[in-house]
Parts: C-alpha cells; sequence; structure tokens
C-alpha cells in the first residue's frame, strides 16, 4: 500500500504518506499559547500512526490576531517544544504551521488595524485593512523567519508556510487582494519568495514547506487553475520541500473545507495540474479526502506523493494504525458534516467530531475504556446513534449487553436524515463484531429481572404551534425521509423554524415543488456554522425552490399555507398540497428506574450530543 511508504521531504523522512494537516482548534490559551490540550491532540494522531502531523498555525507577527485563541509564534516555543517530543516518540514527523492571516483576519482581539497588500474591504466583517508600507512588509518577512528558527529551535522538523486560505501570503500573491503599483504588485510573487527565502535562510536543512491555494474561484482576477502550476514552480524555487494544493479566497472560504454537499477529493484535478509540474518536489492532496482507498488511489494515479486526511483523522486518531493492522473497515467514518470541527467562529468552541467526541478532549476524556471489575447485565433500550455508542462501549468494557429496539431499523433519525447513516453503519458493525444482538419490536417491557436499564428512545414531533383545518395535510418529516408516509401531488410547504440542515436538504431534493418558509431572512440559517450557508442557497436557487422569509406560520388549510411576516404582521397565503413540519422535538418519556437518559430522550440535540451521552453512560456502569 503507497499510502503506508515511507515519504521524504527536504532532510527528513515520515513513515508513511499521511498528513494531519493545520487547523483551528481553539486549544490554545487566551495568552496566546500552546497548552497541554495541544500536546495531547496531536501526539494522539501520532500514537494512531500519522505519518506528517502539521501544527495549527501560529501568527508570526502581533499585527495578527485572527481569531480569539490563535497561537502567536513568540509565545510557542514551549508549546512546539512539548508537542514535537511528544510526537517525536511515535515516529512521527512535527511541523509547525506558521502564517499571518493579512486582511482576512480580525481586529477585535488585538484593536489594531488589519494589514493587508491593498485596501481590500475583509468580506465577513467588511473592514477595510491598511495598506502594508516597506517596513510592514519587512517586519513580517523578519517575522516568519524568526517564527521558523523558533520552531525549528523547540526541536520541531520544520515549518509549513501557509499561502492558502486566510493568509496574507496568498493575499499578495493574488490580483483579488494585491492592487498595488509599486514592486510588490508588479510581482506578485515578490513577497512569497521573499517569506520562503527568509525562512530557508533561517532553518537551514529543516524542512519548509507551503500550503498553497491554486484556485481561488475568482477567474476575473483571481489565482486560477491555469496560473497554479507556474506559481508553484517559482515558489519550489525560492526554497521548500513540498507543496500542499489547497483552494480558496476571500470570496470562497468555505470552498477550503466544504461539507459532504461537494464531492470528496474535490482538489484531485488541480493537484494532478501542480504534481505534473513538480516532478522532483513532493506534492500532497488536500480536499475532503477521507476515505483511504480514495487516498490510496490518488497516490497510485500520480496526483500525488502525499495526502492530507485531517477531517478523518479527526473522527478516527487510529485511521493509520488501523490500515497497518488489516482493520480498514474498523476505521470509523467521516462524515464530513463540519459540526463540531468547523470551529472558526465567535464562540470559540473546541475542536471535537459527533462520532469521536474524545477529539479534542484528550486530556478530560480519553477514548479507551477500561475493562470493568464487576461486569453487568445492560439494557440499552433504542438502537439510535446514543443507544448503539452506549451499547458498543458497554460491551467493549465486558459487560453484557442487550439492546432492543421498537421499530425494525437502526439509527434513528441520524440513519435515514443528513450525513449520519455511515456513523450508524459503524456503530452497527462495530456492535456485531461485539457479538450484540439487536431485537427489533421491542421496549423496556422486554427488561428482565437485574438488568441496568438505559434510554436512548429520541424525540417526537414537538407541540404545533399553529392551526390545523379539518383535511389539512400535516406530516412530520422524519416519516417522510423513512418513507412511512407518501407525498400528494403538488406544491409541498416545508415549516422550517430552526434554520438546520433538515429542512433544506430535502427541500433541494423535491425543487420547483418546494415552498420553504423560514422566519429568518435567509434559508438554512444555522448552515453559516458548518460553512453551507452560502452554498446552500445556491442550491436552493438552482433547484428553482420557492422561499417564504420572515415569515410565521399561523394556519394549515386543505391546499392553503397561512403565514404572517414577522416584521410587518401582513398575513399571505401561499398554495399547498400539504406541510411537512421540519420544526422542534420532544424528548420521549422518561422510562421509571433507568441508570440513564441519552441523546434525544433527554433533549433534542445533535449527533455530537448522542453519541457523547451514550459513552459517559456506558463508562458510568
Amino acid at each position: 500500500m503507497r499510502l503506508l511508504e515511507p515519504i521524504t521531504l527536504g532532510a527528513a523522512t515520515a513513515p508513511n504518506r499521511v498528513m494531519f494537516g493545520p487547523h483551528v482548534t481553539n486549544l490554545g490559551a487566551l495568552d496566546r499559547t500552546f497548552t497541554a490540550r495541544h500536546t495531547a491532540y496531536y501526539e494522539r494522531r501520532a500514537r494512531g500512526g500519522c505519518g506528517v502531523v502539521v501544527v495549527e498555525a501560529a501568527s508570526v507577527h502581533d499585527s495578527d490576531w485572527p481569531y480569539e485563541r490563535a497561537p502567536l509564534a513568540s509565545r510557542a516555543a514551549e508549546g512546539w517544544a512539548e508537542i514535537a517530543t511528544a510526537v517525536h516518540a511515535h515516529g512521527s514527523l512535527m511541523i509547525a504551521g506558521i502564517d499571518h492571516a493579512g486582511g482576512q483576519g480580525s481586529s477585535a482581539y488585538h484593536q489594531r488595524e488589519l494589514w493587508a497588500p491593498s485596501r481590500v474591504p475583509e468580506v465577513n466583517s467588511r473592514e477595510v485593512p491598511k495598506w502594508m508600507e516597506a517596513d510592514d512588509i519587512a517586519a513580517v518577512v523578519a517575522g516568519f523567519a524568526s517564527a521558523a528558527k523558533l520552531a525549528v529551535d523547540s526541536g520541531c522538523d520544520g515549518v509549513e508556510i501557509n499561502a492558502g486560505q486566510h493568509s496574507l501570503v496568498r493575499q499578495f500573491l493574488s490580483g483579488l487582494t494585491n492592487q498595488r503599483g509599486d514592486e510588490w504588485g508588479q510581482d506578485r510573487g515578490l513577497f512569497a519568495r521573499q517569506v520562503i527565502g527568509a525562512v530557508r535562510g533561517a532553518i537551514g536543512t529543516a524542512v519548509v514547506g507551503l500550503r498553497l491555494s491554486c484556485d481561488e474561484l475568482a477567474p476575473w482576477a483571481g489565482i486560477t487553475p491555469e496560473m497554479a502550476p507556474e506559481i508553484a514552480i517559482a515558489l519550489v524555487g525560492a526554497g521548500l520541500d513540498y507543496v500542499v494544493v489547497v483552494r480558496g479566497s476571500i470570496f470562497s472560504a468555505e470552498k477550503t473545507r466544504p461539507d459532504f454537499h461537494e464531492p470528496a477529493g474535490f482538489n484531485i484535478d488541480l493537484c494532478r495540474a501542480v504534481k505534473a509540474a513538480l516532478p522532483e518536489t513532493p506534492v500532497f492532496l488536500q480536499g475532503s479526502v477521507v476515505d483511504w482507498g480514495q487516498a490510496e488511489w490518488a497516490l497510485g494515479e500520480g496526483v500525488c506523493d502525499g495526502v492530507e486526511m485531517t477531517r478523518a483523522q479527526v473522527a478516527d486518531p487510529d485511521l493509520v494504525a488501523k490500515l497497518i493492522s488489516g482493520q480498514a473497515q474498523r476505521i470509523r467514518p467521516c462524515l464530513r458534516c463540519n459540526q463540531t470541527c468547523q470551529v472558526r467562529d465567535g464562540r470559540s468552541p473546541v475542536v471535537t467530531c459527533v462520532g469521536e467526541p474524545s477529539s479534542g478532549r484528550e486530556t478530560e476524556d480519553p477514548d479507551w475504556y477500561a475493562a470493568t471489575a464487576r461486569p453487568r447485565d445492560v439494557l440499552v433500550v433504542g438502537a439510535g446513534v446514543a443507544g448503539l455508542e452506549a451499547a458498543r462501549v458497554a460491551a467493549a468494557r465486558g459487560h453484557r449487553v442487550r439492546v432492543v429496539e421498537r421499530s425494525q431499523r437502526v439509527g434513528g433519525v441520524a440513519a435515514i436524515t443528513g450525513p449520519g447513516a455511515p456513523l450508524v453503519e459503524w456503530l452497527a458493525a462495530e456492535c456485531a463484531a461485539a457479538g450484540l444482538a439487536i431485537e427489533f419490536d421491542a421496549d423496556e417491557r422486554s427488561a428482565r429481572p437485574g438488568e441496568l436499564i438505559i434510554q436512548a428512545t429520541g424525540a417526537v414531533h414537538g407541540r404545533r404551534a399553529y392551526a390545523i383545518a379539518d383535511g389539512a395535510i400535516v406530516l412530520d418529516v422524519v416519516d417522510v425521509h423513512s418513507g412511512a408516509v407518501t407525498l400528494p401531488d403538488g406544491p409541498i410547504a416545508l415549516f422550517d423554524p430552526i434554520g438546520g440542515p433538515i429542512a433544506v436538504d430535502l427541500a433541494e431534493q423535491l425543487g420547483d415543488r418546494a415552498i420553504l418558509i423560514t422566519q429568518d431572512q435567509i434559508a438554512g440559517n444555522e448552515l453559516s456554522r458548518t460553512g453551507d450557508l452560502a452554498p446552500a442557497n445556491v442550491r436552493l436557487q438552482q433547484r428553482n425552490v420557492h422561499i417564504e422569509r420572515r415569515s410565521i406560520l399561523r394556519a394549515v388549510r386543505p391546499g392553503e399555507i397561512e403565514m404572517e411576516d414577522r416584521f410587518s404582521g401582513e398575513r399571505r397565503t401561499v398554495a399547498a398540497a400539504a406541510l411537512i413540519d421540519c420544526g422542534f422535538r420532544l424528548p420521549t418519556d422518561p422510562i421509571t428506574g433507568a441508570h440513564a437518559q441519552v441523546g434525544d430522550c433527554v433533549a433534542p440535540r445533535t449527533l455530537h450530543e448522542a453519541v457523547l451521552e451514550g459513552r459517559r453512560a456506558a463508562l458510568s456502569i
């Protein structure tokens, strides 16, 4: 398997071709230092066999503070040293990410102006940055050099310079953001070459890598796939040991690490072109590669020399170890949902995974399970995600486990809505491998004397705060997804007071039959957290979905829906053959005497809470 073969990067050799790439974690301290949580996080991936671990990028100059817990290179020496020691103990390379976000940063934390090549407003905040003067440019170039030297002196094998998303280096390379008339504008590659040259001069033969945006998805002025090979050749000539091919710009931040709606491996053609231009330089493929089979195929086809599989290793830190041991079928799947691993937002949540809640919390919630000294008889009621995880972990600890499910299928809502089906399949397979049989058409009434009960019975639709006239057709979204009901002919209204993915995805499937009713100004308001807000609205428009914005549902009558504008109070109606209610759900009734309630039967939330609570219940026995 080529994926497991060593790869040489400059003067260093990694044990395999799998990379854990740099990403925002929010594991840092408010003083911008790395923490013990960082060390545990990266050590866990190295222990799981990852060949190249690239640490979250640190700002190289104090003019850059892009998010609240962003590391600062001048304060990173101790943290880098601890991470390097932990990662090297498992034979992996440890590369320090270094960056300056430029005009894509934030002034909220350091209370000073943003620095950028030109006065191009930041897309989200609309903030206009300062045009960098020659002294500013020299200071940042020196900052990259000093950060790189500090990293290598701290024990890192090298550094990776960011010229991808949220990057001053990319902003200088691009006509979108570099509109200067001086030497840095006439030669847009000058700043990048100065940075690479300064870094190489500071760290000698240590590894120097570059994360390069090879398609800004803005052909009117940005870096295009046609330009990328020439840019890459010039920058490698300045002193690089490897290149990671990424995409995205100030106008397409959500396209750099998109969710499951974008095809896996979307940068394959882009990477192939860059690799053809750099036959002697290792090139890494990035772009939603979460399946080892696709990674192996890309290597075999000459698309790349290595593969970044970041989200895949957030989902399963043992991905490489399982490949080595011949247990590929046991790799926990990455859903590419971005629900808890995409954490660059104002709440500063810690990076984790819906299917592996120990990720990011290695210091407090390790993912190993001590065998119990007192095996118990355990009955898990409900074979949704929470119940399956509870059963899996309880069995792994040595308890005698039975699972009952009132329906005739596993997975609950997760199996039929959103991207959760692969996780359900994995959990069911793990339970089967542990010898657990699931009893269908059964509930808590089948409990045996002495069995300890974990309740995971999910939720039901909540109270409907609108009038329903006789003869009106109102359907529950879960029943629609499961195929329990058949939609009538004609327009179908979808009521979405939540703004999440379920209604949006169903409306997209229905296309021009769909009327999406939302109280917000934009459909799927909560999708901003996963990076799918703008793409989702583009898809809805392409599918000719009719959207009723700022609307409160007031009444459903045969063939007609009545709404009220939440701002003006104006009432209006639309014709619809049926309404699908995608609204809030309520917990099922508690089971008397249960040891624990987990997941939606406590409070309807997300996959993450379901898995986390199922695991914690099993560990509490």
